[in-house]
């Protein structure tokens, strides 16, 4: 299957992914072995999707997502330049563009714990990830996460629940609490669980990890969706295999699939108020700086099953589209990670919920960019950057 044309909507893909057939150009049995790869690579894409979306009719319709929408909740968070928070903003503060189009805001609340004022349920998610980091990046994770656990004595600001992801299917998880240092404690006691295969290596090994990172985040965000309030997940992780060198040869049934997934993660993330943070572990040597910044083009929402390919369901993507962020700039040493955790964790409060009428659709999973704006100097507002609207 070509790419010509249907990147043009596109930001700038790697030269790797506009080669259609390129893992078939050889001769002989390699030839033979690269046909095999891309034939396992389509299997295991097919095979994550229809996990994460039993009900997906196979005919390649794309069936619609919340049809009963009514008002639209978003959770902004507001910095300066250095990354403090703002305290003290009113409604007229703020500009909302819906595809870059004022919309009048319907209701609006300034949440801060500090300052007393009613707050609904905040739940911190730290999430240990044994699937993508080798065993040394998976203690610098651990040593990070502790450290974070038993600042200020070990006394947490907001409850802070422990969840780690590894090869069993069921993840340990850990009740929300307060108590740093039982908390630390508790990560000493978790295993992360051996590897049954050697994902370090080979293709297969990259294969195996999207797949079970999906399934590991599908699972999770299932899970915290049934808790009252908002969720801050912060997922301590190298990051899941973006899959750039198989986009060639996705099939548009794989195209609609992609973005059904896509549209139903959007909107159970919104309605649940999960946001999605990563904190990129290096480990010491060995890394390539320029690596970290590659899903940077594929922060574009996706408006339709052609724009749909694996790069776009990556763990710095869906963190970015939740509002939340990507910590990649020097997370070598636990003390690092623990300070990039302690931003993250900073979003919890202060808060602005702001809640507005959405245009009606005139198709079925119209997706919407959405922007705010604070009308004050200096001030950087985070919230979701699109959703998707039915009829």
């Amino acid at each position: 299957m070509k790419l010509t044309g249907i990147l043009s909507a596109r930001q700038a893909w790697p030269k790797q992914m506009a080669m259609p057939g390129r893992l078939c150009v050889l001769t002989g049995l390699r030839r033979e072995v690269n046909c095999v790869v891309r034939s396992f690579w389509l299997f295991a894409l097919q095979i994550v999707l229809f996990s994460l979306l039993p009900g997906f009719a196979q005919s390649g319709s794309v069936p619609p997502v919340n049809r009963q929408q009514g008002a639209l909740t978003l959770d902004v968070m507001v910095t300066d330049r250095a990354g403090a928070p703002i305290r003290g903003l009113q409604q007229g503060d703020f500009t909302l563009l819906d595809d870059k189009r004022p919309r009048g805001l319907t209701s609006f609340r300034a949440v801060d714990i500090a300052a007393g004022t009613p707050a609904p349920y905040i739940e911190i998610v730290l999430v240990i990830d044994a699937i993508n980091a080798d065993p040394l990046k998976a203690e610098l994770e651990r040593n990070g996460i502790k450290k974070f656990l038993q600042t200020n004595g070990g006394k947490l600001s907001t409850p802070v629940s422990l969840v780690v992801v590894s090869d069993s299917p069921i993840q340990m998880r850990s009740k929300a609490s307060t108590d740093g240092n039982a908390l630390a404690a508790l990560v000493d006691q978790y295993t992360t669980g051996l590897r049954t295969i050697n994902r370090s290596q080979g293709v297969y090994g990259v294969e195996d990890r999207f797949q079970m990172s999906m399934k590991a985040f599908d699972s999770l965000a299932a899970y915290e969706s049934r808790k009252p309030g908002r969720k801050l997940m912060l997922w301590v992780s190298p990051g899941w295999p973006l899959l750039t060198s198989g986009a060639s040869d996705v099939t548009t049934q794989d195209h609609r699939r992609i973005f059904h997934s896509i549209v139903t993660l959007s909107t159970q993330l919104r309605q649940d108020h999960i946001v999605l943070y990563n904190v990129e572990t290096r480990g010491l040597t060995g890394t390539s700086i320029g690596k970290f910044n590659d899903y940077e083009q594929f922060l574009s929402g996706v408006k339709s099953p052609d724009q749909a390919y694996p790069p776009t369901l990556s763990l710095q993507v869906l963190a970015v589209q939740t509002g939340g962020r990507v910590f990649n700039e020097s997370n070598d040493l636990p003390s690092a990670i623990a300070a990039e955790i302690a931003k993250g964790a900073a979003d919890a409060s202060p808060f602005y919920v702001l809640s507005f009428d959405p245009v009606r659709a005139d198709r079925v999973n119209e997706y919407h960019s959405l922007e705010v704006k604070v009308a004050k100097p200096g001030l950087i507002a985070r919230t979701r950057t699109g959703y998707y609207a039915q009829p």
